[in-house]
């Protein structure tokens, strides 16, 4: 009955897969690394047993960068361009708003302002802003461009996208800096002139989501699920190849137990999240909800040794995780909050349950992440093959008619929101879908 733990924590076909993906180079959302990570995902899967492997194309608003600069007198300071800022060239005062929380924006005038924020927020603060949210408040406050201050020492500029559903592409320039680079431009220039400028091609692009099933042919399935996009700065070891691997890796395992399944186990892996869970966003709108029992989501997971859970408030979530943590005497958090920033959210949003996976790493904010260096050698193997049991595990637990639980109304889904003061948030950056 054992059998599979030893041959999931000995098996190199998760960590395999990931290797190949970091090699890819640029996985950018719409690009050729993008479209060559997926179609080797969907051969892996295959591989490994899973049946009717196949990619599903949907049109995205495809973004490559170009030149970018912050120029400050005679001298510039190095910076990149985040994904889905518009070209352009703007010269105004600099302010830096530290954190940027939003009482921080309340409290400021920045219309026609260069504004300048940290990645990060306090350890007191209720919530973690997300940095859509803090370029739309310079945005509605009527700033001129948009400056996004690391908050991790190593000369590491950070990336991250912009833009909304509806508008795809940003509203003012925005520009990653690293934490030095932020520093010396708060010390020299707060409140003097300085010009961000942005070159971008923005063109039409194609993405594509890759699908996959295992298990007994329900009309029901539990989805497993993570995204193959990365950022092009970066190999997207940690954010997210682990988490596509890990799917890979769990659908090797879950076949070597398929007689265990009592409904099907779906593996979706997302194109395009890294520019507004565009892939997410396509299957929610052509899939039956209804017809969804769970969603087992991997986006962060391998960085940290123990998991993280969202259950976002599904109370037999919370359950499943703790009785698979127990089984296994090894640590498993898993928390009621929501988290709307990853691609179960399309789902959970509408109250369909759904896990957010990610790994605990002890530290604020995303660490290496969305900057050069999330790099392979930053990943354990270890942690994968741990994970990869307790996953495994927990799948074929929710695949069981032992398991049950009900979707919720999504007016549930939106109260809980105003519960945890997140309904503002969502509502300026155009992600309020109710």
């Amino acid at each position: 009955m054992t059998d599979w733990i030893g041959q999931t924590f000995t098996s190199t076909v998760g960590w395999e897969h990931l290797e190949r993906l970091v090699d890819v180079g640029d996985r950018q959302a719409g690009n050729a690394g993008e479209r060559e990570a997926a179609e080797a995902t969907r051969d892996a899967l295959a591989a490994v047993g899973a049946r009717d492997a196949h990619l599903d194309e949907f049109p995205i608003q495809g973004w490559t960068r170009g030149t970018s600069a912050i120029r400050t007198g005679d001298s510039e300071e190095r910076c990149i361009a985040l994904p889905r800022s518009p070209s352009g060239e703007e010269t105004a005062a600099l302010v830096d708003l530290g954190y940027g929380l939003p009482e921080d924006f309340e409290d400021a005038d920045v219309e026609g302002k260069i504004v300048m924020v940290s990645t990060n927020v306090p350890n007191w603060y209720e919530r973690f802003p997300h940095r859509r949210e803090k370029y739309y408040h310079a945005v509605e406050g009527g700033a001129a461009a948009f400056i996004f201050r690391n908050h991790v020492e190593g000369g590491l500029a950070p990336t991250g996208s912009v833009g909304m559903d509806a508008a795809p592409i940003g509203e003012i320039p925005a520009v990653g800096v690293s934490k030095e680079v932020g520093a010396r431009l708060s010390r020299r220039f707060e409140g003097e002139d300085v010009t961000v400028a942005v070159e971008a091609d923005i063109h039409d692009a194609t993405s594509q989501n890759i699908h996959a099933d295992l298990g007994p042919d329900t009309e029901e399935a539990v989805l497993i699920t993570s995204h193959v996009d990365a950022h092009d700065i970066c190999e997207g070891a940690m954010d997210n190849g682990a988490g596509t691997a890990m799917a890979v890796e769990l659908a090797r395992a879950l076949k070597t137990r398929e007689d265990e399944l009592d409904t099907r186990v779906h593996f979706l892996i997302f194109g395009a999240e890294e520019v507004g869970l565009v892939g997410a966003s396509h299957a929610a709108a052509t899939m039956d909800h209804d017809a969804i029992k769970a969603i087992l989501n991997n986006d962060g997971v391998v960085q940290g040794r123990d998991l993280k859970f969202y259950t976002h408030g599904f109370d037999e979530l919370k359950a499943a995780v703790n009785k698979i943590s127990k089984q296994f005497d090894h640590p498993m958090t898993a928390t009621p909050r929501l988290g709307p920033h990853s691609d179960h959210w399309e789902f959970v949003q509408w109250g369909v349950p759904g896990y957010h996976v990610t790994a605990e790493t002890g530290e604020s904010g995303r660490g290496w992440g969305h900057t050069r260096a999330d790099t392979l050698d930053k990943l354990e193997k270890r942690n994968f093959r741990e994970s990869a049991i307790l996953l495994t595990e927990l799948a074929v637990h929710l695949a069981s008619d032992e398991f049950a639980v009900a979707h919720k109304h999504s007016e549930e889904i939106a109260a809980a929101l105003e519960a945890e003061n997140l309904d503002t948030a969502l509502k300026l950056t155009g992600d309020w879908p109710y």
